[in-house]
């Protein structure tokens, strides 16, 4: 809240907080109890993310602790500068940079600007607000001069350094060239391109590549050939004026910006052939957070877990990473198939799954290393995906889900272009629509994932799932791995994805003995030993069926390796009751605990 003290405001941050989102103290908190739907506000969830983030706390602690600092206006007469401006630059303007400070200071909104600066300034020196006396108005000509004979400054407190320009003297050698290449950016900048190794440039090293080239003796370039011809000149030395790149120094700072990463992989420092001092690694395990504190270096960044931030060291960074690893072939997927005289007969029928277009655009050669994250408060997520191969369980843990909490939880009735049949409801079991218009929403990226089976084709649309948000339950999708990139990227369905992994071959033909009966021999029927041919039957019968738990076994790991990226939690199926417990623990937790998100879900 904002407090007034001694003819100023300053802020006091908890204040803010508290009435920016509600908190109040115990006894008015029993007095009157926040509706549960604004607690779900998911607005308000990630403004408070963002103000109780570490970032933000640490630059509040900041400002309260300077909030008895007073702010003294350097100049009250900065009206008449900007009028001196606009008199003086007349036909002065000779760089890029001149006109674009003419065209600024000319405009309607910078003098009112100005004007509004100067007057609130007055009234504080008239209220004597800790200004002993009014700042004395500088002179145009005098600040001109003053600037013109400095190469480098700083403020009073140090604290604001002033880009440099420095002037530097270079020997020339007869019959060599300086060994300078430069070229001219956007801007019309010369900027230094290259030095060639070995050249009288070289050896000074007065210059670097990146500087920008303003003069040389004493003459302002515009261009390369005026540039060509002042180092033509028969002289023993040449002096240049030398400004910094300013885009690279903006790169520079952002580069040293503090961000938050989770890491995608595993890294042990002292396996790391390339790192030069094995002891200033910092290791790291997949799914760690790490507070990267310098991105400067190419190759290394410095970072530390959040858990520990004093402890810092170096990781790799995206583009060294993606380097080691484009010699290293991708991990191959095994399958062992078993042919015994001749083509395997499957036992399903042809299902083709699809992926949506959408889904499609966002799939990319990306090797994913790191993802940026963002610390949330509490909150509920709005798609629950379960994943995970054929045959582990998911659709009966969804089912449990919403018959035991159906005000919490819901499901999406998929569309189909299958004609309804008889005692079928539109809506019921299926959305029945046209094959036409069901291609149509395909194509245009309206679909999560649809498929063809029969001859018919089958989907779950989005704005099923969004009717289930809209309900103000959790949406359950039990969808294919390939559509949680579209769900994960499109900050719009905040999913929290858990993968029913594979459990043992035992616990596994357990669980398809139970789902799928109809799909096996009959083993108390007196068929079985009626006949050499059936006993030979239900031999290779029982030969496919381990051949597909091992098939599962590979997909379930398949399936991890290639999307943990987009996973929170896997989960081992060996008792169906233990998982279900397990998944609804961790729905609870994010409703208590605070949550690290993609920052795309946030900005």
């Amino acid at each position: 809240m904002m407090v007034r003290r001694s003819g100023r405001y300053t802020v006091n941050w908890r204040g803010f907080k508290d009435f920016a989102f509600g908190n109040k103290p115990p006894d008015e908190e029993k007095e009157e109890q926040k509706p549960e739907e604004d607690l779900n506000n998911h607005e308000v969830i990630f403004l408070r993310g963002i103000v109780e983030s570490p970032d933000f706390a640490r630059k509040c602690e900041s400002i309260d602790s300077e909030e008895d600092l007073i702010v003294k206006p350097v100049s009250l007469g900065n009206v008449n500068i900007i009028r001196s401006l606009s008199e003086y630059r007349g036909n002065n303007i000779r760089t890029i940079e001149q006109a674009e400070l003419a065209i600024i200071v000319s405009r309607a909104h910078f003098k009112a600007l100005i004007d509004a600066h100067d007057q609130i300034g007055a009234i504080w020196v008239d209220r004597g607000s800790g200004i002993d006396e009014k700042p004395p108005e500088p002179d145009l000509e005098t600040s001109k001069e003053s600037a013109e004979g400095t190469e480098a400054s700083t403020d009073e407190n140090g604290d604001m350094p002033v880009e440099t320009v420095k002037v530097v003297g270079l020997r020339k050698v007869p019959g060599q060239p300086l060994g300078l290449t430069v070229t001219t950016d956007e801007h019309g900048q010369l900027i230094v391109a290259r030095i060639l190794a070995g050249s009288a440039a070289a050896k000074q090293a007065l210059v670097s590549v990146g500087d920008v080239l303003l003069e040389v003796d004493g003459t302002h370039i515009d261009s390369e050939d005026q540039l060509k011809e002042a180092v033509a000149k028969p002289n023993d030395r040449i002096t240049l004026k030398v400004g910094p790149n300013l885009k690279e120094k903006s790169a520079q700072l952002t580069n040293k910006l503090s961000c938050y990463m989770r890491a995608l992989f595993d890294y042990d420092p002292k396996e790391d052939t390339l790192l030069p001092c094995k002891e200033i690694g910092l290791e790291f395990k997949r799914g760690d957070i790490l507070q990267v504190s310098d991105r400067k270096d190419p190759n290394w960044w410095q970072a530390s877990h959040v858990e520990n931030p004093d402890v810092v060291g170096l990781i790799p960074s995206p583009e060294l990473e993606e380097r080691r690893k484009a010699y290293v072939p991708p991990e191959a997927d095994f399958v062992h198939k078993i042919s015994i005289c001749g083509a395997r007969i499957s036992k399903k029928k042809k299902k083709f799954v699809y992926e949506s277009r959408s889904s499609v655009t966002l799939e990319g050669a990306e090797l994913a290393l790191y993802e940026e994250v963002a610390r949330t408060p509490p909150f509920l997520r709005r798609v629950l995906a379960l994943v995970g191969t054929r045959g582990v369980g998911r659709r009966t843990i969804k089912n449990r889900m919403i018959q035991e909490h159906p005000d919490r939880f819901g499901a999406v009735v998929p569309h189909t272009s299958r004609p309804p049949r008889p005692m079928e409801e539109n809506g019921q079991s299926y959305w029945f629509v046209s094959r036409e218009e069901m291609e149509r929403d395909a194509h245009a990226g309206r679909f999560l994932e649809y498929g063809e089976h029969n001859g018919h084709l089958y989907g779950t649309h989005l704005d099923s799932i969004r009717g289930v948000m809209k309900e103000g339950k959790m949406c359950i999708l039990d969808c294919a791995p390939q559509s949680l990139k579209l769900l994960h990227n499109s900050g719009e369905f905040l999913p929290f994805v858990v993968m029913i992994g594979a459990p043992g071959i035992e616990q596994l033909r357990n669980l398809t003995y139970a789902s799928n009966r109809n799909l096996t021999f009959d083993r108390q029927s007196s068929i079985r030993y009626s006949s050499r041919r059936a006993r030979t039957l239900e031999s290779l019968a029982s030969l496919y069926e381990e051949e597909d738990m091992k098939q599962t076994l590979e997909d379930s790991a398949r399936i991890q390796r290639q999307h943990e990226k987009y996973i929170d939690l896997v989960i081992t199926n060996n008792n169906t009751d233990t998982t279900y417990s397990k998944i609804m623990d961790a729905l609870h937790s994010l409703s208590t605990d605070h949550q690290w998100v993609p920052v795309s879900w946030i900005y």
